[in-house]
């Protein structure tokens, strides 16, 4: 157990990387969009519209925030196109790194090599933090001078001093081999504010000393001044860690448990272990020593699981270690999945019951012409307003999404005429090149008896009803 505080520093460096974003479907959305009041703005953050959902998904994130609720479930209900995906991202973003949010597929944990109780149970506790205190000693001070002797032959170990001094005091410290390595890693040099963790001997430079601001003529945009710690260059400081209930999981259902969260090969974990892990939690919660943060579970397109996974659902919000969980689902009365009745949405009424439902309605033409304004920035495309107009209708007359994937398409085409703005032309030549899903059916209509397999009676106007099985 204890050395899942002991990682937890480890987990924290790994999520430090930079991260390398691509131009996603919803990676224009910042945040809600909300004022102080949970009021929702007409376009604000990325989001446009459904004022309705975007204010009740306020209200779940306050909920969150607070952290006293837990184990409450929210489904997101509506025709496709309706930003039900855009609004839980746009939860996600609020939310901030410190609350855990995971989001997942219904359809994905049929796929993976665990049963499929034991895939929900990872997707919850990876949706509940614990953050973890702890005292440290440290080393804080300016660098007034760093000395690091290295053999002449070139062989043997190198030695080296470190002269550290605050507004009261000044030190010399002797340094080894590892202790040199990772000053020379972090380019530390005089003028440098740092501190080094006396149990890990990790240095972190905390900026510039502001007496060496006139040091250069001119420096970076990065360069960070910071005023000389105070007081002694020995301290104790408290230092939080915050990792989820998988991350511990893992690391203490095997030797190497740490490694597995980066090859993502976790494995079913035993109950037992599940079942000290929440033990030793509660006991430092007791000692304050840790506190629990519930975050959100997204679970897309969930008319995809079975009424194995729901009634598994049912058990799992009453437990008081549960998160939030919000749900996203495209369907009317169909079918639950494993069963022969039918239900609204594809969900068990005992589930419904248990469920604040927030409904999202189809988006006005207003509307649509300024996400795919919004999305011609995101994707540094540029239309004329005539170009603008034309898109919207086609959105309009066939769906948002169509819209937006005929946004970089229709630019590639103009590129093709050597200009930079997308016209009319161009938004109806990639009209032609692509069909969208209404000519398909047409097209399918009309040359069905052409295609192999064709399954059709003829008739044109036969309806067919897609069902999963």
């Amino acid at each position: 157990m204890a050395s899942a505080a002991a990682a937890a520093a480890k987990v924290a460096e790994v999520r430090d990387i930079t991260r390398i974003e691509r131009i996603g479907a919803h990676s224009h959305i910042r945040g809600l969009g909300l004022n102080e009041s949970l009021e929702a703005r007409n376009v604000s953050q990325g989001m446009v519209g459904q004022m309705t959902a975007r204010r009740a998904a306020g209200i779940v994130l306050q909920m969150v925030k607070e952290g006293r609720i837990a184990g409450r479930a929210v489904l997101l209900a509506g025709q496709p196109g309706t930003g039900k995906t855009a609004i839980a991202t746009a939860l996600a973003s609020s939310l901030g790194l410190d609350t855990p949010f995971t989001s997942m597929a219904g359809s994905e944990i049929f796929s993976l090599e665990m049963s499929k109780t034991e895939a929900l149970t990872q997707a919850i506790r990876k949706s509940i933090g614990v953050r973890i205190k702890e005292e440290s000693e440290i080393i804080e001070g300016e660098v007034i001078e760093v000395q690091i002797e290295r053999p002449a032959t070139g062989e043997g170990n190198k030695v080296g001093k470190l002269i550290l001094k605050t507004t009261d005091m000044e030190t010399v410290y002797d340094l080894g081999g590892k202790m040199i390595d990772s000053i020379l890693k972090e380019k530390v040099q005089s003028g440098d504010v740092i501190t080094i963790d006396k149990a890990t001997g990790k240095i972190t430079r905390l900026g510039r000393s502001f007496t060496r601001a006139r040091d250069y003529d001119a420096t970076g945009q990065q360069t960070r001044f910071v005023q000389c710690p105070e007081g002694e260059l020995q301290k104790r400081k408290e230092v939080v860690h915050t990792v989820t209930l998988h991350e511990i999981d893992v690391i203490n259902s095997r030797t190497h448990g740490f490694l597995a969260l980066f090859s993502g090969d976790t494995g079913e974990i035993k109950p037992e272990v599940r079942e000290q892990i929440n033990g030793k939690v509660a006991e430092w919660r007791e000692e304050g020593k840790a506190e629990i943060i519930p975050g959100v579970l997204f679970i897309d397109e969930v008319h995809m699981l079975d009424i194995e996974c729901f009634s598994f659902l049912n058990r799992a919000l009453e437990n008081e270690m549960a998160p939030i969980v919000m749900m996203a689902t495209n369907r009317g009365v169909t079918r639950i999945r494993g069963t022969n009745y039918k239900s609204p949405h594809g969900i068990p009424l005992d589930l419904l019951d248990r469920m604040i439902i927030v409904p999202t309605v189809p988006y006005e033409e207003k509307e649509l012409k300024e996400i795919l304004n919004i999305r011609c920035e995101e994707e540094d495309c540029q239309l004329t307003d005539d170009a603008l107009t034309v898109l919207t209708r086609i959105a309009l007359e066939t769906s948002l999404r169509y819209g937006i994937q005929l946004i970089t398409t229709s630019y590639l085409i103009a590129r093709k005429r050597k200009v930079n703005e997308v016209e009319v032309e161009d938004i109806k030549r990639a009209y032609e090149l692509f069909y969208d899903e209404g000519r398909s059916v047409q097209f399918l209509k009309e040359y069905q008896q052409e295609f192999m397999f064709n399954e059709s009676d003829g008739d044109a106007d036969a309806e067919v009803e897609m069902d999963v099985k």
